[in-house]
């Protein structure tokens, strides 16, 4: 196994992936789309992952975050990489992190709920919540995630997606490499790269990225951190406001209060788990 060079850590998500506009396409109970959106799903991965052993990385880990986060392909990757697959993760799109990786990517990534012009746009799951604010600040799931890994001293050096997330994230991380493969048309449509040109670009992107670590940060909420929420329905905020230590602030909406970030995250995705189980009918 691979183990000189920096270390790297692949959080994998799949709605930035070049030409996906549609919940069909990255839907894995989907049995004619779906299978050939996890292939380029997959192979970006792998071109991001190519790109940044062609700049003399190491190790690598990929965590497939996306949905049952069971989609990547084994046989497109590197036979040496380790991956973090399956769900119910205590931290998610973020699980398995720690200080001994020396950068991250994120791959497939997309814009936080209520975007305009982002494919897909969401944060977590638009079934239940309308807004994510920490500290005040309207959060995607690249912004939630990095500071899971700030916490542990890791810099994402690399976003792929469309236009609107790369920008969404430059604007907070503005250290990282950002590779847009497709300009959206809304919500469901795209103006799209070739899925292989797509990967061409995130290759040398992933190359340019790992160069460059030495001017990366890690990002990071300063304590105390508060959680806000806005749920799509008031019988969400009903379960969500069960949880200790949240409390109702609205109709619709909860506050959670913590120096902790990890303790922050997990309250965050007990809380929208929680608020779909509302859902159910009464």
């Amino acid at each position: 196994m691979k183990t000189s060079g920096p270390r790297l850590y692949v959080s994998a998500d799949m709605e930035g992936t070049a030409a996906v506009c549609s919940w069909t396409q990255v839907d894995p109970a989907n049995t004619t789309e779906y299978p050939y959106y996890r292939r380029l799903m997959s192979l970006e991965v792998r071109a991001a992952i190519d790109g940044a052993r062609d700049a003399g990385a190491g190790d690598v880990l990929v965590n497939d975050s996306h949905a049952s986060m069971r989609n990547l392909l084994w046989d497109e990757l590197p036979d040496d990489v380790r991956m973090i697959y399956g769900n119910r993760k205590p931290f998610s799109m973020a699980e398995g992190i720690d200080g001994s990786f020396d950068a991250a990517f994120f791959t497939g990534y997309h814009g936080a709920v209520g975007t305009q012009d982002a494919t897909l746009d969401h944060t977590y799951t638009s079934e239940t919540l309308r807004e994510t604010h920490v500290n005040g600040r309207a959060c995607s799931e690249a912004m939630l995630n990095a500071a899971v890994l700030g916490l542990a001293g890791v810099p994402v050096v690399l976003i792929t997606g469309d236009r609107a997330c790369i920008e969404q994230t430059q604007a907070v991380m503005p250290w990282i490499t950002g590779v847009i493969v497709k300009d959206s048309i809304g919500r469901y449509a795209t103006n799209s790269l070739s899925p292989a040109y797509a990967r061409e670009l995130i290759r040398a992107g992933a190359k340019d990225a790992i160069a460059g670590i030495a001017q990366a940060q890690p990002f990071t909420f300063e304590p105390p951190i508060t959680l806000d929420l806005d749920f799509v329905w008031t019988h969400n905020a009903d379960y969500a406001e069960l949880i200790p230590g949240f409390e109702r602030t609205g109709s619709r909406s909860v506050r959670f209060v913590h120096d902790d970030y990890r303790v922050i995250f997990k309250a965050y995705v007990a809380a929208f788990r929680l608020a779909a189980a509302a859902n159910a009918p009464g």
